[in-house]
This record gives C-alpha cells, sequence and structure tokens, in this order.
C-alpha cells in the first residue's frame, strides 16, 4: 500500500462585514451577493484539525468525524470538494480513495459553529495530499462552507464575491496579517440559545427573496461599509472599526426580522448584552467594544487588549459568571481580569436580571491555517 498524507489545523474565523445570502445561480457553489470581511482567531484553545491519508487499495473514500463514521454519501458538499480535487490533481492521484479523520475541540455548550474551520482543514488536507497544487484552498473551502473560506489565512480576511460564473475569482484574500493589529482582541459570550428553527443556509436565501433590505445591501450599503472599514484597519481605528461593526450586525438583525416569515436568532439574552455595549460605550462617550452576531444567540465582542480587563469586568457586573467559565488564549490577560474592579457607575448600566453565560472566550487575531508533520497525525493504524 502506498500512502500521501496531510495533517492540517485551522481555526474559525468571526465575520464583522457579514456575509448573507448567495446570488443567483450560486446555490450549489457557495457564490454570495456581496464581499465580507472577517477576523481569523487563534487555534488556541479551539480549532479542527483533520489527517488526510491517501490509500491505493481502499474502496472508497471514508470519513471520520469526533469518533465516529460519517457518511460521505449523505454530504453532498463533501461530495463536492472532493470530486474538485480529484479534477485537478495529477493523474497517478485520480484513483486513489481518501482517509479522513477530523476532529473539533469546541465544548459542546459552547453552541458553535465548527462548519469554517472544519471544511478548511479538510480543503487544505486534501490539497495537501493529492497534490493539487493549481487549487486555491480558500476556493475548495468555500465548497464546503461559505465562510470557510475565510479560515485559509491569518489576519484581516475578504472573501470576493467576485463576478465569474464558475466561482473561479469568488476566493479569500488577506487584507493584512495578525501582526498588523496585536491589540485587537476577539471575546464570544456564549449564551443560551434553542435549536434554530431556520438553518442559516435557509434563512438567507429567504431574506434574498423577501426582505426590502436586502436590494441596498447588495447595491449599495456593503461596497461602502468595505470602504470605510479598510481605511479604519489600515489607520488601526478602533471607534470606526466598531461603529462599522455594530450597524453591519444590526442590520443582519434587522433583515432576519423583515424577512417573511420572520427569522430570530438572537434571544432576549442577545439583546440585553447589545444594551450593556452601548451603554457603556454611551458612558465612555466612545466605543471600547463593539459587538456582532452571527445567525445564532452568541455574542462575539472585538476591543483592544488594555481595555479588556474592563470590558470583562463590566461583563461580569451585569451576568454574573465564574473564572472557571473563561478560556483564555492570553492566561496573563485572563488573571488582569481576575484582579481588575469595576467603579461602581459601571455595575448597573441595564435594568436586566443577573445571570451567569454559558462560557466566555478569549482569542488575540490568529495566523491561519497550520501544517502539522506525521507525529500530529490523527490517524491511528
Amino acid at each position: 500500500m502506498s500512502t500521501l498524507s496531510a495533517h492540517v489545523e485551522a481555526p474559525i474565523n468571526i465575520a464583522f462585514i457579514k456575509y448573507w445570502g448567495k446570488r443567483e445561480g450560486g446555490e450549489k457553489l457557495i457564490l454570495p451577493t456581496n464581499d465580507s470581511f472577517s477576523i481569523t482567531l487563534s487555534t488556541k484553545p479551539f480549532r479542527s484539525k483533520t489527517s488526510v491519508e491517501l490509500r491505493k487499495d481502499a474502496k472508497e473514500d471514508e470519513l471520520w468525524l469526533n469518533g465516529k463514521k460519517s457518511d460521505i454519501s449523505a454530504t453532498p458538499r463533501i461530495q463536492s470538494v472532493l470530486a474538485y480535487v480529484r479534477d485537478h490533481c495529477p493523474e497517478e492521484n485520480k484513483h486513489l480513495k481518501a482517509y479522513i479523520v477530523s476532529e473539533n475541540n469546541f465544548p459542546t455548550a459552547a453552541g458553535m459553529a465548527s462548519s469554517a474551520s472544519g471544511y478548511c482543514a479538510l480543503a487544505a488536507a486534501l490539497v495537501k495530499a493529492f497534490n493539487a497544487t493549481t487549487i486555491d484552498v480558500s476556493m475548495l473551502a468555500r465548497l464546503g462552507s461559505g465562510s470557510a473560506c475565510r479560515s485559509a489565512y491569518g489576519g484581516f480576511v475578504i472573501w470576493h464575491k467576485g463576478s465569474a460564473a464558475d466561482g473561479s475569482d469568488c476566493i479569500a484574500t488577506q487584507f493584512a496579517d495578525e501582526k498588523h493589529w496585536p491589540e485587537m482582541q476577539v471575546m464570544c459570550a456564549v449564551l443560551k440559545g434553542d435549536v434554530k428553527d431556520v438553518s442559516s443556509t435557509s434563512g438567507m436565501q429567504q431574506s434574498l427573496k423577501t426582505s426590502p433590505m436586502m436590494k441596498d445591501r447588495i447595491e449599495t450599503v456593503v461596497d461602502q461599509r468595505m470602504k470605510v472599514v479598510c481605511e479604519a484597519i489600515k489607520k488601526r481605528d478602533f471607534e470606526t472599526f466598531a461603529d462599522i461593526t455594530m450597524k453591519d450586525s444590526d442590520d443582519l438583525q434587522e433583515i432576519c426580522r423583515t424577512t417573511t416569515p420572520k427569522i430570530q436568532y438572537a434571544t432576549e439574552d442577545s439583546y440585553a448584552m447589545i444594551k450593556l455595549i452601548r451603554a457603556f460605550n454611551s458612558k465612555k462617550g466612545k466605543n471600547v467594544v463593539a459587538y456582532t452576531f452571527d445567525a445564532g444567540a452568541n455574542c462575539f465582542m472585538f476591543t483592544l487588549k488594555e481595555n479588556l480587563p474592563e470590558v470583562v469586568a463590566v461583563l461580569r457586573a451585569h451576568f454574573p459568571t465564574d473564572f472557571d467559565k473563561f478560556f483564555f488564549n492570553d492566561e496573563a490577560l485572563l488573571s488582569q481580569c481576575k484582579s481588575f474592579t469595576v467603579s461602581d457607575e459601571y455595575t448597573n448600566l441595564i435594568d436586566y436580571p443577573k445571570k451567569s453565560i454559558e462560557m466566555l472566550l478569549q482569542s488575540p487575531v490568529g495566523s491561519g491555517i497550520q501544517y502539522n508533520d506525521a507525529s500530529e497525525s490523527l490517524i491511528k493504524n
């Protein structure tokens, strides 16, 4: 038996200019209606990890996810990714079967989508194992999950909507690397939320058909925001970055509200978090922290490192949460949070029942895909 293999880790990413809707004819290839912009998180503490081994004597491709065998035939997007790789790899590798082992180490309670990191890790591992050097990893990852293409790079990443019918120009590129703005920090307050009644895949297409806000968003709003936020990132202008981020998040919530039938992913806790952040920024007289929400209840936050301990203290004053529910990339920063005491004027900014959040995650801006050697293999022969 001859083998070719690859071992990859990929991070999650958080969009601050949202992807919401596929253009006409772009459903299968996942071609969006507008550009989107994201920050890549560190692979510590949470990431997806994939090992691929190509086997000459195997009869079919095989996938194991988090210790359980998955049915590839029931997953069209994985089939699409595998088919594309085989169409673009060297002739001598086309007949080889892929043995794939993937794992995500996200806590179950986090309720965070692992599709972005998972499909990105899969795409990168397949490209390397099959030696398909002509393939853009971000483009291949997109065939699995739209947002996965943005996890291919570290730092600040743009997913370009493109215009080609075959999606060849619908790729992700790095706008600025992870060293450009080292003060930028990302947090996620994991909040209780019900299982989605409407998946993001079907929700965005319903919004495209029925929300009166989508036309302006596609034609003018996103392009204008992209220009402004690009300049803000270049200048490390947090005030403007935060303003654009929160406006775009609010727009997504409003688009869902004006979709027929109405879609709601946020919960009462989500809205309380928004009110708290707005009240805190207002009290400070500037944007110290920005919120953004995807199609779910969890509140993602951006802030600068110097302000993070105070932001956490204000958060805990309103959502009292034990530090054992904190998962920080930076232990020194966590220590600062534990010792920070917030002044009384910031302890009752909103009228809302005191309750704990599920967990709080922290990450700096991360570096994207990581290729590992065989010692990191998930495949145990």
